[in-house]
């Protein structure tokens, strides 16, 4: 049977999802990431950045039919006009949530750094190149707005309320 994937680098950002399907752990599944399941769907917590992502993930494609894959996360932005908060498809126009481009990098950037996108992140670049690679053709990047690049790592329970926020707008693309 295909599940639908989601995927997120903190468990922090997982939570809401974990808690509103009733997933349950897979304590089978070793290694750095976390796996919590139902009939339908696989929430993966990979850990930040490219190696945990595509470690993960390429367990996921090889072990289990994939048929819609969502990365949901945390992201930054330079554009101070933008409120903290603030839900974005980076892959996607959709009706109800507004398009971002968005680069992936693997450190924190300096915040003078010139960009080319309105977001950063650590993880969705990888995520749509494995997806691609596995030829997973339903696919949506969701982020939301956590900081303007200022080298401060957002505390979980300020990830966790901006997740509970943000979850009713894009939860019916599961």
């Amino acid at each position: 049977m295909s599940k639908t994937l989601i995927h997120t680098a903190l468990l922090c950002e997982a939570q809401i999802i974990i808690d509103y399907f009733k997933l349950k752990k897979d304590n089978l599944v070793t290694g750095s990431y976390k796996l919590y399941t139902s009939d339908h769907i696989l929430l993966l917590v990979s850990g930040i950045g490219e190696q945990n992502t595509v470690k993960a993930l390429s367990y996921i494609f090889i072990n289990y039919k994939i048929n819609k894959a969502i990365n949901f996360g945390i992201a930054g932005t330079s554009n101070k006009t933008i409120n903290i908060g603030t839900l974005f498809c980076t892959n996607k126009t959709l009706e109800d949530i507004p398009f971002a481009s968005i680069t992936s990098v693997n450190k924190a950037l300096d915040v003078k750094k010139n960009l080319d996108t309105l977001l950063v992140d650590m993880e969705a670049k990888y995520f749509m190149n494995l997806c691609k690679e596995y030829n997973i053709k339903n696919i949506y990047i969701f982020k939301i707005v956590s900081d303007y690049l200022d080298l401060t790592i957002p505390k979980k329970s300020f990830v966790i309320q901006e997740v509970k926020k943000s979850f009713s707008k894009w939860k019916k693309y599961i």
